[in-house]
């Protein structure tokens, strides 16, 4: 294990700004905590409201990621009221966070970790707590005991496994009155605690407990070289090159039935060893390596074998059936297993995998957006490595069934959950937006991104195109774009350029079909070129890129939503406008279209027609700008607009036009 210390870093801080330090050099690495995990915690004198000297513990707030973690994250709580609940023999969860909230020095501080009597009962000034993956590797055995002992002689006491609260900690406090010479202790299916003098001496125990266990798993585990696995299946469509591509909208599909998730793919090598090794389904279904992880990755994955790799070949089932199938039996499971285990008074989650595996071609992994498909990845492919390195030096064990569940329903881990930010109104929705480097098109990006939609950026200007995607990147702090070049006018590209969305995302809610241009000449003036260009990009592109939607629409199975940005010269065509004119009529046409065919599989088509927007377009001459300089429709208006069509607002109304002219009654939809 690295040890990242510094002591130039560390030297001008001290109290919890050095907590600070200590807390986020642990987090930086994912070996040892991830997403929230683990806390840690100083003791200090300081002077309370009234100016009375006064023992604190500082502990980290409950569902705070420790790599990010900031001073305000930590709540001050009195040490000593603290300690007068070790004369007690037991207490219940509710009577002990009521209790640690009368505690809290600073009212409005957050909740505190549900471990902060394990780190007031002992005694160190610095205690820290991770979820290792070495460490887990040896709890995570039938017989963690011995092999516990075998690493780390009778140094190390092992706590068994008691859910954390009050229990744990005073079972914590006895082993340790036990051994007060430790300088760490692990807990059975959980963790690891150090502690010491200084912010130092505790993160070094750390770093030496851990390493420890590393090496000694070192020697006995083989390395996670690629294997060679099942073959790759390939589902997708023939002249696709990923066979993800054909799997995960219909995966999606079967997945958002009750609420929409985006799905992420990893499908690196050493991802596929694990996923593809004929131990994997067994070891899967064994459990999560902490419970801590619980709320994120579920009990269990879904170990999806593929038709071609189903145990009875040809089954005859196409692969929508296939997969459906697949998720409601695991949905079935999760029901008979939440009735049996659920403790009372609790509503069942949702029954959903968060995690599914499937041979050839890796792992996938489901989320409210990407950020929170990413926290159950990176949790997930640490639940492989310890996985693999366990079964390696003995038996992977995880908890039974009965205590997932107790933890997975725990009120206090639920708590993290009411933590979490309310849903904004597009958000699970993914939107491909063409012609986004353009006004109008960033103007529409930027609305609807900031209305939580994971926003799929097309366009042939490769380089605003990524500057865009940087710039909302940036403002929401998350991967919640991508930028994807793409000309609509060619069929590769359009197809790549949806292929690249389904990978990122895992397939598409609402398509603005955006991207235009426009050539002003008087017909006897105008040349083929720029009406073959007008029509290629106005409408053929247009077409291209609604029949891919459509396609994918069909196979998520989950309705779709197509906004067409064409014009008012739809319906009040000015002169010297005839070929923008004609492919913009085409255009809406087909929108008409599949407003029509669209109806059977819940697709809604709507059409928003802008007066002519100048400000940062790139569409109009400058002759053409200076004589209408006076042009009063913004691209924010139009984003308005599309809004309103995007989203729920508008869900019974499909075929319709909407005009952003500023009241042009000659383009008044008749």
């Amino acid at each position: 294990m690295r040890d990242r210390w510094s002591d130039t870093a560390a030297a001008t801080l001290d109290g919890v700004d050095l907590l600070v330090y200590a807390t986020r050099t642990i987090g930086q690495e994912p070996d040892l905590v991830l997403w929230g995990g683990g806390n840690t915690s100083l003791k200090a004198t300081v002077k309370d409201h009234v100016g009375r000297d006064t023992r604190v513990l500082w502990i980290k707030g409950s569902g705070s990621d420790m790599k990010s973690i900031t001073a305000k994250q930590f709540t001050p709580l009195r040490l000593d009221d603290l300690l007068t609940l070790r004369a007690h023999d037991a207490m219940g969860d509710e009577e002990m966070v009521s209790f640690q909230n009368r505690c809290m020095l600073e009212p409005g501080a957050p909740k505190p970790s549900i471990e902060t009597l394990l780190h007031a009962f002992l005694p160190a000034p610095h205690i820290y707590h991770t979820h290792a993956d070495a460490i887990c590797t040896l709890v995570d055995q039938t017989d963690s005991r011995s092999l516990i002992r075998q690493v780390y002689g009778a140094e190390v006491p092992l706590v068994s496994y008691v859910r954390p609260g009050f229990g744990l900690s005073k079972l914590a406090a006895e082993a340790f009155a036990r051994q007060p010479q430790a300088r760490a202790m692990i807990l059975d299916k959980h963790g690891l605690v150090t502690w010491g003098k200084t912010a130092k001496d505790a993160y070094l125990e750390t770093i030496r407990i851990v390493t420890k266990a590393e090496r000694f798993v070192r020697q006995g585990a083989p390395s996670s070289r690629p294997r060679r696995g099942t073959r790759t299946i390939r589902v997708s469509p023939p002249d696709s090159r990923t066979p993800a591509a054909g799997l995960m909208p219909v995966l999606r599909g079967a997945l958002s039935r009750q609420r929409r998730v985006i799905v992420t793919l990893d499908d690196e090598p050493t991802t596929l060893a694990f996923v593809n090794h004929p131990d994997a389904e067994r070891l899967s279904q064994v459990g999560p390596f902490t419970p801590d992880h619980i709320l994120h990755t579920k009990p269990r994955p879904l170990f999806l074998r593929l038709p071609e790799q189903a145990p009875h070949k040809g089954t005859g089932l196409p692969l929508a059936d296939h997969v459906g199938k697949a998720v409601e039996r695991y949905r079935d499971d999760y029901v008979r297993y939440f009735e049996h285990y659920k403790p009372t008074g609790v509503t069942m989650l949702d029954p959903h995998p968060r995690v599914i595996l499937v041979p050839g071609v890796g792992l996938l992994t489901t989320g409210k957006d990407r950020r929170a498909a990413r926290i159950t990845h990176d949790l997930y492919v640490h639940t492989m490595h310890v996985i693999q390195q366990a079964s390696a030096i003995g038996a992977y064990t995880a908890l039974p069934a009965q205590a997932l569940c107790d933890f997975e329903y725990w009120p206090m881990e639920n708590f993290k959950l009411s933590l979490l930010p309310p849903e904004k109104p597009l958000s699970r929705r993914i939107v491909l937006i063409t012609g986004a480097a353009g006004a109008i098109g960033r103007a529409v990006a930027t609305r609807l991104h900031r209305e939580g939609a994971s926003v799929i950026l097309t366009d042939v200007d490769d380089r605003k195109l990524r500057a865009l995607s940087d710039e909302l990147n940036r403002e929401s702090g998350e991967e919640t774009t991508v930028a994807i070049p793409m000309d609509v006018t060619r069929e590769d590209s359009v197809r790549e350029a949806f292929e690249h969305a389904i990978l990122t995302y895992g397939g598409l809610d609402i398509l603005v079909s955006n991207a235009g241009i426009a050539r002003s000449a008087p017909v006897e003036a105008l040349s083929l070129t720029d009406w073959n260009e007008s029509m290629a990009v106005n409408a053929t592109g247009h077409f291209l890129v609604c029949r891919e939607a459509m396609r994918l629409f069909r196979s998520q199975g989950l309705g779709g939503n197509i906004v067409v940005v064409a014009t008012k010269n739809v319906l009040a065509p000015g002169k010297d406008f005839g070929p923008y004119s004609a492919s913009k009529a085409a255009q809406v046409q087909l929108g008409r279209v599949l407003a029509v065919e669209g109806a059977d599989i819940g697709v809604r088509v709507n059409m928003v027609n802008p007066d002519a927007v100048f400000e940062g377009s790139g569409l109009w001459s400058p002759a053409l700008r200076e004589a209408r300089a006076k042009a009063y429709v913004t691209a924010l208006d139009v984003g308005e607009a599309v809004l309103f069509l995007a989203s729920d607002s508008s869900s019974k109304t499909t075929g319709a036009m909407i005009p952003v002219d500023g009241g042009c009654r000659e383009a008044f939809p008749r």
